[in-house]
């Protein structure tokens, strides 16, 4: 029995759709500009290694991932690309960062020894330095920057391979801060470069700032969100064509007509006002369906919207299919996705749920089996 035949609540992922996703992004930027093709929280909730893999097969310079665990797991599956960590590394992992070949983004001098006490002056470890242009988290404040720049040339092992910022409204339509931050972020390069400290790589734009601030490109950009197909802003439109990856599918487990005047799930939020078909679909906020979606959502059962109605449990919604003849046991749910001509899209469901896409995805949780299709899948 397959993964797929077994699982009652399941995600397909379109590998084909996502290395075309990736693809469209090179276009877009052009040959000089490296897509380092970002892989973090799981790969958006669709998988960190298969992702990963088929973003390389896809012509990424390099993996991003945020914490240190996911850079390991990437390793421990025996991807050999260069990978960049974005976030806090502690001191007492340096061993493991230079061990496994891992790019940290390093702002304190205490890091960098104790990595450089690790690695070997005739082959310093590459580092990234993250800039707080406006942010207001991780990252050196601009004035820093120089002066922390000639304090690692003292350190023998190490050695400034990037510098980078990130964008905090790159996905609004008023661009007032984005060019804003992109200036100091000039500035600082100006400096850096004034300095005689430029590193090779110099990246600013997430996915959003790809598309809004081509200037930016410089040698690298970060997509995220776009490469699965999402869109970065409801604010304008993508210049590219971005395929979805991923579809979330269940199965309808019973089917019952209902009396008027009947309750639906915890605390009674839904009274049948008449005779009310229903499907049972085992999915709740166990898999990644939020509590949210209750009374809200809708889903695709035969190329048709039902609205969920009554609460979304831990692991069971149930949906209106009134207006739909002839449902029956088994018959396949879209939760998120094409069934037939019909969508039901992250940017809605990010809607109903009152938050944004990258959310939708990746808060699907590991019970939610994956299953990989495309030319790519053999990777998975």
């Amino acid at each position: 029995m397959t993964e797929r035949a077994a699982a009652i609540t399941w995600a397909e992922v379109d590998l084909d759709a996502y290395q075309a996703n990736l693809r469209a992004l090179q276009q877009w930027v052009g040959p000089r500009v490296q897509v380092f093709a970002v892989v973090k929280a799981n790969a958006y909730g669709h998988g960190l290694v298969p992702m990963a893999r088929a973003a390389v097969q896809a012509g990424a310079t390099r993996l991003v991932v945020h914490r240190l665990e996911e850079g390991l797991a990437l390793r421990a599956a025996g991807i050999a690309a260069p990978i960049l960590l974005l976030g806090y590394v502690p001191v007492a992992a340096a061993p493991a960062v230079a061990q496994h070949g891992l790019i940290p983004t390093v702002i304190t001098l205490e890091f960098l020894q104790a990595l450089a006490s690790h690695a070997s002056p005739a082959r310093p470890h590459p580092v990234h330095i993250n800039v707080d242009t406006g942010m207001g988290r991780y990252g050196l404040l601009p004035h820093e920057v120089v002066d922390f720049l000639r304090a690692v040339q003292h350190i023998p092992g190490v050695q400034v391979e990037g510098l980078y910022t990130h964008f905090a409204t790159a996905d609004e339509a008023d661009t007032t801060y984005l060019q804003r931050q992109w200036t100091v972020f000039r500035e600082v390069l100006a400096a850096v470069e004034a300095a005689g400290l430029m590193p090779p790589v110099r990246h600013a734009c997430n996915s959003a700032a790809t598309f809004a601030l081509p200037a930016a490109h410089l040698d690298a950009v970060r997509p995220g969100i776009a490469t699965y197909g999402l869109r970065p802003s409801l604010a304008w439109e993508p210049p590219v064509p971005l395929r979805p990856v991923l579809t979330w599918k269940s199965r309808v487990a019973r089917v019952r007509t209902l009396p008027a005047g009947s309750s639906i799930g915890y605390g009674r939020t839904y009274i049948t006002k008449r005779p009310t078909t229903v499907a049972l679909v085992p999915v709740g906020y166990g898999d990644g369906y939020v509590r949210r979606l209750s009374n809200r959502a809708q889903v695709l059962v035969h190329g048709r919207r039902a609205p969920v109605v009554g609460r979304v449990s831990m692991d069971q919604i149930v949906v209106d299919v009134s207006h739909i003849p002839g449902v029956a046991l088994e018959d396949e749910v879209v939760l998120l996705g094409a069934q037939g001509e019909a969508r039901i899209t992250a940017e809605e469901m990010a809607a109903w749920a009152e938050t944004i896409n990258y959310e939708v995805t990746t808060l699907m949780l590991p019970r939610v089996p994956r299953v990989y299709h495309g030319a790519a899948a053999s990777l998975a």
